[in-house]
């Protein structure tokens, strides 16, 4: 069982065509193209985690027939244009507006938005977010798991960690001459 993340699907939302420029000729391209990288990638028994905006303009019929076709165990983690329709779908295994967990040995903070600070920042927990459909500087430790970062597919916390390589400290002028402290009375 692998365990994915996504956010940002706006599945039936003819807007995210042009505020984002989404290479689709539709909304139903789009509706379907993500449906086929979504079930390309995950598994009956994988989980996955979808950090909001899921369907906008959906019934709830039509909600629950989209989430009874994506593959997987799926968790919202609620986003704002998350309407009734899709938070009381009663295919979510879980919905809520935050959670924190460990996948694969890495501690994360889940929330639809991004954090200026989050729980264990500075203890190596990640903030995986969405909201910002790849538009937002990242601060050290956060990542947007978006569809429009992530070509329109879940992904995978391996994935998501080498999307960023880490930042190599720079060296300062003159740093590879050793420097030698000395200790007083010596």
């Amino acid at each position: 069982m692998a365990t994915y993340f996504t956010s940002d699907t706006h599945f039936g939302d003819h807007r995210t065509l042009f505020m984002y420029r989404r290479p689709f000729g539709s909304v139903a391209e789009m509706d379907a193209a993500m449906v086929e990288r979504w079930n390309t990638v995950v598994g009956p028994e994988d989980e996955v985690w979808h950090l909001g905006d899921f369907a906008v303009r959906y019934s709830a019929e039509r909600t629950s027939d989209l989430l009874r076709r994506l593959n997987g165990i799926k968790h919202l983690v609620v986003g704002n244009n998350d309407p009734a329709t899709t938070t009381e779908a009663r295919e979510w295994e879980s919905v809520q507006h935050y959670r924190e967990l460990v996948v694969d040995d890495v501690p994360v903070v889940l929330c639809h938005y991004a954090f200026r600070s989050w729980n264990g920042m500075y203890r190596g927990r990640l903030n995986l977010h969405g909201h910002s459909h790849g538009r937002l500087s990242s601060l050290k430790g956060q990542y947007d798991v978006g569809v429009d970062v992530f070509a329109f597919t879940p992904v995978t916390m391996a994935e998501i960690v080498a999307s960023r390589p880490p930042k190599r400290r720079a060296k300062k002028a003159g740093a590879e001459a050793a420097v030698t402290v000395s200790k007083p009375g010596r």
